[in-house]
């Protein structure tokens, strides 16, 4: 830095003013200082930077070892606004809440000394394990259907809502008849999707289905498809829990002779890559990743500064495509 202050020829705190809080120099001066910057090849050194500041601004991340579309795209969105930041991330995976597994993710960010800890939680056992890490420093758990306590912060998609707007959707539509084929029952996110495709049924006074069980994978919605046709009793509407079992059951209702959304109305979420090239293209709701990382690295910061445990949920978009139409006149085989 005294390097770099020489060869702009201003002080070294108006190096670090550039550096910290670009805003209070003057553009000429901050132009210059950062020329310097590039011609000397200057880098912070983050581990002197902590010994002043007593953070590292290092986030740990816990992954629930899911290669499922939303732990994956949670903590991307993660990683990027930590970097955005000016932090880096270190990830663990968690994948089961054994005492030995948890004591061994606390004991790795503790000897690297995090500043924070974001949790993806996506089955209800790591969450419940993860909560013993709020003890010690600040604790994000991104898991909808959870509240903050004293010590534990929470930022989620606000996956009730998705469902209900993806069943208020097939209620406009004129659908009395919606079923809903859901993911597993350990997962926070299907769960929350359940509680919203029921209470909006109930709120809109038509009688709830009976909740269809599924999974995650195209393959479960293809196999469940292809059993409403062998049974004769395809739905007027289907929502299901994510993209890839509502792809599966595109398939199965092709092959089947059955049309979407002519004869069935097929909704999905998460929009996955690719979803607006189904055949017909799918009618989903779209979670905002990239704003559950900003808030989550917001929730850290602000917990590092003294503030109180809180709960955010961000609202889903509801994106409508072809897959989706109006009751149809006749019943469907």
């Amino acid at each position: 830095m005294a390097d770099v202050a020489v060869r702009a020829g201003v002080s070294h705190q108006t190096v670090s003013r550039v550096l910290n809080n670009p805003e209070t120099v003057r553009p000429d001066t901050r132009e210059r200082v950062l020329a310097a910057i590039g011609e000397l090849g200057y880098r912070r050194n983050t581990a002197a930077r902590a010994l002043v500041t007593r953070r590292t601004r290092l986030i740990g991340v816990v992954n629930p070892g899911e290669a499922r579309f939303g732990p994956t795209n949670t903590t991307v969105a993660i990683e990027e606004a930590a970097r955005e930041a000016g932090y880096a991330t270190t990830v663990t995976v968690i994948r089961d809440a054994r005492a030995a597994t948890i004591q061994a993710a606390l004991d790795h960010f503790l000897s690297l000394g995090v500043d924070g800890i974001v949790v993806v939680a996506a089955r209800s056992q790591v969450a419940a394990a993860a909560e013993r890490l709020a003890g010690e420093l600040p604790v994000v758990m991104v898991a909808a259907g959870l509240r903050s306590t004293s010590s534990l912060h929470v930022v989620a998609v606000d996956q009730e809502l998705g469902a209900r707007l993806a069943t208020r959707h097939l209620i406009d539509l004129g659908h009395t008849e919606i079923v809903h084929v859901s993911g597993p029952n350990d997962w926070f996110d299907a769960r929350a999707r359940v509680a919203g495709w029921r209470r909006e049924m109930e709120q809109a006074g038509l009688e709830v289905s009976p909740l269809v069980a599924g999974g995650w994978d195209g393959i479960q919605g293809y196999d469940l498809a292809h059993r409403f046709v062998r049974e004769r009793r395809v739905p007027h509407a289907v929502f299901a829990a994510n993209d890839q079992m509502a792809l599966g059951m595109l398939r199965a209702f092709y092959e089947a002779g059955v049309r979407v959304p002519e004869d069935v109305s097929v909704v999905g979420f998460d929009d996955i890559a690719g979803s607006e090239y189904f055949t017909p293209p799918l009618t989903t709701v779209r979670q905002p990743f990239a704003a559950v990382g900003r808030r989550c690295l917001e929730v850290v910061l602000g917990a590092l500064d003294g503030g109180r445990p809180s709960t955010t949920l961000i609202p889903p978009e509801l994106v409508i495509r072809a897959s989706s139409g109006p009751l149809p006149s006749s019943t469907p085989v």
